[in-house]
């Protein structure tokens, strides 16, 4: 989920206009953690490569370099300053720091995955990079994970939107592949909240005793 302050109707316009720079910025930006609507931009560019308007291997190297480039600098961000930012907003919205350090060691198991399929999963795809930084995860681990996931990410939403362009709308494509992402969100929510939880309420249970 990205925040949508531009209409589909300006980022067809966007993409018309700028094409495959448009597909590599607008990931790129997006990976680095800043929610614009990155996804939708690339779903556009393949949607556009399958009218015959831009070629599909250019929309498809873009999107895998934007989404490699744009996770590199949202780890670098993470690692070097985001630990205490997030301490930092922990305090204004009274959140313990034990808790922190909790949901920071759940992804820390995680962050292969979640940097490898984290581009498939709504919020998850802006702040996978950033976290992966945080959670200090080896840098050429991370770079492996980050290229495979960005190749897979990009040839599957680029080629759906390619050939699903030749049949239905561009709004019904985003539609689908949005719902998805909630979808997958919701899961994940529930894959990292339930043990964060479980752990907790033992360790202060623990405490009492």
């Amino acid at each position: 989920m990205s925040i949508e302050f531009v209409s589909l109707d300006n980022i067809q316009e966007i993409a018309h206009q700028y094409g495959y720079w448009a597909v590599f910025i607008g990931i790129a930006l997006e990976n680095t953690g800043i929610p614009i609507p990155g996804e939708t931009i690339t779903i556009t560019g393949g949607f556009l490569a399958g009218s015959g308007e831009l070629t599909y291997w250019l929309v498809l190297v873009s999107a895998i370099a934007g989404a490699v480039l744009g996770d590199n600098f949202g780890y670098w961000i993470g690692r070097v300053g985001g630990w205490q930012f997030l301490l930092r907003a922990g305090k204004v919205f009274r959140i313990q720091e034990v808790q922190m350090e909790l949901a920071r060691e759940q992804f820390s198991k995680n962050a292969a995955k979640a940097v490898f399929f984290g581009r498939f999963v709504t919020l998850l795809r802006i702040f996978a990079g950033p976290m992966a930084g945080i959670a200090q995860m080896p840098y050429k681990r991370f770079l492996w994970c980050n290229l495979g996931g960005a190749a897979l990410w990009a040839l599957i939403i680029v080629t759906i939107s390619y050939f699903l362009g030749r049949l239905v709308s561009l709004q019904q494509i985003v539609q689908w592949i949005t719902e998805f992402g909630v979808a997958a969100l919701l899961l994940v929510v529930l894959f990292l909240l339930i043990p964060v939880l479980w752990e907790y309420g033992q360790k202060k249970l623990s405490a009492k005793n």
